[in-house]
């Protein structure tokens, strides 16, 4: 081609769809609403009592009534689903986690005065013993610093029916035990819960990035002799990728409702992965790290927190989540109300 001769025009020019604001809206392939995301909650026992996390700007450790009070707000801007984790008092701590079993305790009045309160709320609650337990492990430790498999999954299966009865719309096990989910159902059927559905933390990986979640409800494992000093013999390898599909075939078969990928940004490719594999609700787990990090970066002017978080969310739900636990569930909603203006 000579200089004197003009260079071909593209017939295809994908920038006419990117010209305008309105036109980016009209063909956006991923539309993150805010009653798709989930909004955990750390409850803590007393009345006003308000406790900064200070791995976690933004959130903090709330009593039943200002928990109340952010559940308000919160559905007011749309968000209607809220994940419970109860701080549990050290006395009431034991490696077997009866606490977890005591209709009475923490979690069981807060779910209760939820649902009287705020009766539309979808209440969703923890289902692992790491909130109870003495050494900070998710199931019962042997003498031996063996987790025990089988020993954990008939507590959890009560500790389901505990919640179910308390008024919980949605059992949520996290604790990556095998089996956990046929044994809840079974369970929940029995006690005549038939509707109480089952969101299954399927490929819970052993992740770094769980390290505010842990600050916040002080359960990360203790340093003792034959404790494990990390939960690797349990959640996943972060390495693996087939496994999750072999998770993800038992969750389904043994009855849950709803899948769980965590973390959210570290694993997209799982989450697309499981997306492929079934027609289950996805949901992802958009982390304590995850929130922590920009929320770092933008209080020191490196980073955008509104524009980061907002890509961050929504690249987890083109990934294929239904379903988005987060942190910044308000700021999501308040940025998302705004944007309609």
């Amino acid at each position: 081609m000579t200089s004197t001769e003009e260079s071909p025009k593209p017939n295809i020019r994908p920038r006419r769809m990117r010209r305008t604001e309105t036109i980016r809206k009209l063909v956006r392939e991923t539309r993150l609403t805010p009653d798709r995301l989930v909004l955990p909650q750390f409850i803590v026992e007393g009345e006003n009592v308000c406790e900064p996390i200070g791995a976690m700007p933004g959130r903090s450790r709330l009593s039943i009534d200002n928990t109340i009070k952010e559940i308000k707000e919160a559905i007011a801007l749309g968000v209607g689903s809220f994940a419970l984790f109860p701080h549990v008092d050290a006395s009431k701590k034991t490696n077997d986690g009866a606490e977890s079993l005591n209709p009475d305790n923490l979690l069981c009045r807060a779910v209760r005065t939820i649902k009287e309160v705020c009766p539309t709320a979808c209440v969703i609650t923890d289902i692992a013993l790491d909130p109870y337990s003495n050494v900070g492990h998710d199931g019962i430790v042997s003498k031996q610093g063996v987790v025990l498999n089988d020993e954990t999954v008939a507590i959890l299966a009560k500790m389901a029916v505990v919640h179910a009865k308390a008024g919980a719309d949605i059992v949520a096990p996290s604790d990556m035990m095998d089996g956990r989910v046929a044994a809840m159902r079974d369970a929940l059927d029995d006690a005549g819960y038939t509707e109480t559905a089952i969101l299954s933390y399927t490929a819970k990986y052993a992740s770094a990035f769980y390290g505010p979640f842990r600050e916040a409800l002080e359960s990360a494992p203790v340093d003792a002799p034959n404790v494990p000093k990390d939960k690797k013999t349990y959640q996943m390898d972060p390495a693996n990728a087939r496994e999750a599909i072999l998770e993800a075939m038992l969750d389904e078969a043994e009855g849950a409702d709803i899948m769980m990928v965590k973390p959210g940004l570290p694993y997209l490719d799982i989450i697309s992965l499981l997306r492929q594999r079934t027609d289950l609700p996805i949901a992802a787990y958009h982390v304590s790290g995850e929130y922590a990090m920009v929320k770092a970066a933008a209080k020191l002017g490196w980073l955008d927190e509104k524009e980061c978080m907002c890509e961050s969310l929504v690249s987890i739900a083109r990934a294929g989540a239904d379903i988005i636990f987060t942190y910044a569930a308000l700021d999501y909603a308040r940025w998302w109300r705004a944007s309609l203006a």
